[in-house]
């Protein structure tokens, strides 16, 4: 009956009958509450209305009604011990759509739902009479972006934050800070931020923040430590390596880890986070805690340790990438699960090697992998630590959730052949959109009690600039909403009727797409 991504169960409505889709609408908040809301969803569905001089202009009511929805899984990005009520009841009929919820944040998820329902009825151009009743199964629904490797303006996260509001994410995660840069101005440490490189002020991270909020999105930023810190190092010298396993000295280039133990080192981990804290809206900062090559497993623990104690003294809550469970997991831990050796789908022989091209070109020997799998060993088990220790599992997991997969050439449609082979981490198989898509978040051992919600990822090792983040994300980000949002995997068949819509949405918006062969795009 209609496109909606994430799929919303719809009934028709009696008597039958449809609404033309094109021309004027206008959004009115029935209750004064909403009127904010009611500015924030005429701003979303601006692209999709070209001008109709002289129309009569439908409308889009938004109204509060005791719509009680069943509680999601999960943490509430806001901070609260319960998540907000984002369930909503939307009707279409002769004088326009209503939707209704009974938070704000229902309301708006709602419109959204409205908002994808005017965009992709182009086709027949008639939004048939009905009603959906809906409700998510996860309480965070997220998406990370890495504006430390391949900067994003402001105006390009906002642009990202209404993709994601559009789809009913509701947590922008942004990982801030790596080897490669470091994209947040502090003011009480400006070596950070050295003149001429990119970096959000802390004027524009408060902005972002303040529009997000608007879309009910939760920004959640990332300091990635103890490893991944070159460019914390440059800004401040001098401090000492944590102590190295025996052996590994030249073996392989690394970023030594940062050794929190040290008093100095303490001390310039404590400012940053103090900082950070203050500027933060929110309740959570991401430490990190991923791929601390370099520094043995003592070391990173009382570092993991350290960095979840500087946080919470200074009133957040931290989240840290698996490996943090290590150093212990409790009921009040958050650890990101994106990794197992199986997961990274990597050749044990030569002969295995020379069938993936991919891992060949980008420069991977049979010792190189060894070397990995020997340290990614411990991902085995993080998952089992952070469960039986009482924590919290956000779901990432990099076989379907990390978006900065290679496209498969066999997908690539005429024109952007050169552009599936350019773009993607080169250490990943090449897949396709049906491939994410088949994601399960239902999958895994992770008691509901431990859940704490789904999380997709792009890094920028392999891309540069804002279109290459469009192309890697869609299509591909629609399916992770809807397991989000719904709690399973679709259809294919089914899902990818619905998912031939949305090119036209994303065109509108201006935002490029890989119009993968596995889809017909309407």
């Amino acid at each position: 009956m209609n496109a909606v991504i994430p799929h919303a169960d719809a009934r028709p409505s009696s008597p039958a009958g449809a609404l033309p889709a094109a021309g004027s609408w206008r959004v009115r908040a029935a209750d004064p509450a909403l009127t904010e809301v009611a500015a924030t969803v005429r701003a979303l569905l601006a692209p999709h209305l070209p001008d109709a001089p002289g129309a009569a202009p439908r409308e889009l009511v938004l109204g509060l009604d005791e719509v009680v929805s069943a509680p999601p899984l999960g943490l509430a990005p806001d901070g609260a011990a319960d998540p907000v009520d984002e369930g909503y009841r939307l009707h279409v009929d002769a004088d326009g759509i209503t939707c209704r919820g009974r938070t704000p944040a229902g309301v708006f998820r709602g419109a959204t739902t409205a908002l994808q329902l005017i965009a992709t009825a182009r086709v027949t151009g008639e939004l048939p009479y009905q009603e959906l009743t809906d409700a998510p199964r996860y309480a965070w629904r997220g998406l990370m972006v890495d504006p430390a490797r391949s900067f994003l303006t402001p105006d390009e996260v906002r642009r990202i934050i209404d993709l994601a509001a559009l789809y009913k994410l509701n947590v922008l995660h942004l990982h801030l800070t790596d080897n490669e840069g470091w994209r947040v101005e502090l003011p009480g440490m400006p070596e950070l931020t050295a003149p001429g490189s990119d970096f959000y002020t802390a004027s524009a991270y408060r902005a972002l923040q303040e529009y997000a909020a608007r879309r009910f999105v939760t920004v959640v930023p990332e300091i990635d430590l103890p490893g991944h810190c070159a460019t914390f190092r440059a800004a401040v010298p001098g401090l000492p390596p944590a102590p190295a396993p025996a052996g590994l000295a030249d073996r392989f280039p690394f970023v030594p880890p940062l050794d929190l133990t040290d008093a100095a080192t303490r001390t310039a981990v404590a400012r940053v986070l103090t900082e950070v804290c203050a500027l933060t809206a929110g309740p959570y900062v991401h430490i990190g805690a991923d791929e601390a090559f370099g520094a043995t497993p003592e070391s990173f623990d009382d570092s993991v340790r350290a960095l979840r104690a500087l946080v919470r003294e200074l009133g957040k809550r931290p989240v840290a990438w698996q490996e943090s469970s290590r150093a212990g997991a409790g009921p009040e831990d958050i650890a990101q699960y994106w990794v197992d050796v199986e997961m990274m789908d990597l050749p044990d022989t030569a002969e295995g090697l020379s069938a993936r091209p991919e891992l060949v070109a980008a420069g991977r020997t049979v010792e190189i992998i060894a070397a990995l799998k020997r340290f990614f060993a411990p991902t085995d088990d993080d998952l089992r630590r952070t469960v039986e220790g009482g924590g919290r599992v956000l779901l990432s997991p990099q076989s379907h959730l990390y978006l900065d997969r290679p496209y498969a050439a066999e997908f690539a449609p005429p024109g952007q052949s050169a552009e599936a082979a350019r773009l993607g981490f080169d250490g990943y198989r090449p897949l396709g959109v049906r491939h994410t898509a088949a994601w399960d978040p239902g999958a895994y051992p992770v008691p509901d009690a431990n859940v704490a919600g789904v999380e997709a990822t792009v890094f920028a090792e392999g891309f540069k600039g804002f279109e290459d983040v469009s192309v890697l994300l869609l299509p591909r980000l629609a399916s992770v909403a809807e397991a989000a949002w719904c709690g399973r995997a679709p259809g294919w068949a089914e899902y990818r009727e619905r998912l031939a819509h949305h090119g036209r949405v994303w065109a509108e918006r201006g935002l490029p797409y890989f119009a993968s062969t596995e889809v017909d795009w309407r």
